[in-house]
């Protein structure tokens, strides 16, 4: 079983999956697993109150394991103030709900790390998607945040920054590719230089520890 903590498409064979909603979350399945959030290109100027209120709502449901994709990105036409306002706003209902934060973030890492600190987040926080550099990556890491690495493995750059990361903080995804979690871990377990299994058991343990030592994640069998 393949542990994947963002994907925008349901699981498929042998996966489980945290899928990404940021509307229409009405029709989240009750046996599945999910994360709802506002994505800053999403954000609505005139109506984003209704859009939080909405989120609110649905973000209390049990099979809602964490708040995302939310954060910030200087390159898309969201004013950014807006975006900060939001994202301050998803880090006051992740501690309320004790759910974590899975994190969108382009060209803004300082800003986004700054709103953490002073907002005072109590809850596991993940970068997902992350394809910047080691010294980045280490900073992150060393304040205790959570990284998910994509379809950016492809990359030997990429790997060798996995490489060089702490275990316990590292996630993988498929976020919208088309790339299957089961090649993402072959690509992971190469930079790491150990095998699936071994991979697939310290996602488990990370797992657990994020989202909870719930029934569905020490259940799930990960021999692959």
């Amino acid at each position: 079983m393949y542990i994947n903590i963002h994907s925008h498409q349901s699981a498929a064979a042998n996966e489980w999956t945290i899928q990404n909603r940021y509307q229409h979350f009405e029709t989240m399945a009750a046996d599945s697993w999910y994360s709802v959030g506002l994505h800053p290109w999403y954000i609505d100027a005139l109506n984003w109150p209704q859009q939080m209120e909405t989120l609110a709502q649905y973000s209390t449901r049990n099979n809602v394991l964490a708040f995302g994709e939310c954060g910030l990105d200087r390159l898309c036409s969201t004013n950014f103030d807006l975006q900060q306002n939001i994202f301050i706003r998803h880090i006051h209902l992740a501690n309320s709900l004790g759910k974590p934060l899975i994190i969108h973030c382009v060209k803004a890492y300082d800003e986004v790390v700054q709103l953490l600190q002073k907002n005072n987040v109590q809850v596991p926080v993940i970068f997902h998607g992350f394809n910047k550099n080691r010294p980045l990556a280490l900073q992150l890491t060393g304040k205790g945040y959570y990284l998910s690495f994509g379809k950016a493995l492809q990359t030997p750059a990429l790997q060798l920054v996995l490489a060089g990361l702490p275990l316990q903080q590292i996630f993988l995804e498929t976020d919208d590719a088309a790339l299957a979690i089961k090649n993402v871990y072959a690509l992971a377990a190469t930079a790491l230089s150990i095998d699936i299994n071994t991979l697939s058991l310290q996602i488990k343990k990370n797992a657990a520890t994020v989202f909870g030592p719930q029934g569905f994640i020490n259940s799930t069998v990960l021999t692959i």
